[in-house]
């Protein structure tokens, strides 16, 4: 059961601010930029990420119109699944985590009642957890690509048709406890700054335009970076 560590992670303000909800307007105070560019520089410097992935490499047996059947005998049910699923050959089932460190210092910044610090330190948080996807998908398409495969885009537990509760599923095919990742009796991820996901790999395997993505993103009704159909 693999474990990815070491991971280079590369954040800019656009991002961050888009994980914040807040729109192109807050950029030009330069106040603001300032703050902000000292959060980022201080995630490096007190070495607030502690970015891993863990991973396995699922078999699939059998698609239906709601549930993915893998070769361990775990069933993953839900409508979402087939409709980038239904070509899979295999699933690689995914927790990322950027580590508790950050999420603590959110918290020191509230208790000293420096709120703006630590929603803008929250948010470059949420960004370094969209970046460490993206590093995820890479190596998985990459893997796959290796063997004269292709792969889908991810999909995660929470999104409409595929419910939170299906994270228990995940956590029993990954090592989540080797990257110190554990579920809530809510079947919410602690650290809360993690994701779990997972990615179909096939021959010709469908995937989202980026307006499709944004459809299926909890941001949707509040992002102004949106793009709609």
């Amino acid at each position: 059961m693999p474990v990815l560590r070491d991971i280079s992670l590369a954040l800019v303000r656009k991002q961050v601010l888009r994980r914040q909800g807040m729109g192109k307007d807050l950029i030009s105070r330069a106040e603001m930029a300032a703050l902000l560019q000292e959060l980022l520089a201080s995630v490096g410097d007190l070495h607030l990420l502690e970015p891993a992935i863990a991973y396995e490499l699922c078999p699939v047996t059998e698609i239906r119109h709601d549930r993915v059947c893998l070769e361990s005998g775990t069933v993953l049910q839900g409508q979402l699944l087939p409709s980038l699923l239904s070509s899979a050959k295999e699933l690689a089932v995914m927790v990322c985590t950027i580590g508790p460190r950050l999420e603590e210092k959110v918290a020191y910044h509230f208790s000293r009642k420096e709120p703006l610090r630590g929603l803008l330190l929250d948010g470059i948080g949420s960004a370094a957890v969209d970046c460490l996807v993206q590093k995820a998908c890479q190596f998985v398409r990459r893997e796959a690509l290796s063997r004269g495969y292709h792969t889908s885009s991810p999909l995660n537990p929470g999104m409409p048709g595929w419910s939170i509760s299906e994270q228990w599923q995940l956590f029993e095919l990954v090592p989540a406890g080797q990257i110190e990742v554990h579920l809530t009796p809510l079947a919410m991820m602690n650290p809360r700054k993690s994701t779990s996901m997972v990615i179909g790999i096939g021959m010709d395997m469908p995937t989202w335009t980026r307006a499709e993505v944004c459809d299926h993103c909890s941001l949707r009704e509040t992002c102004s970076y949106r793009i709609y159909t």
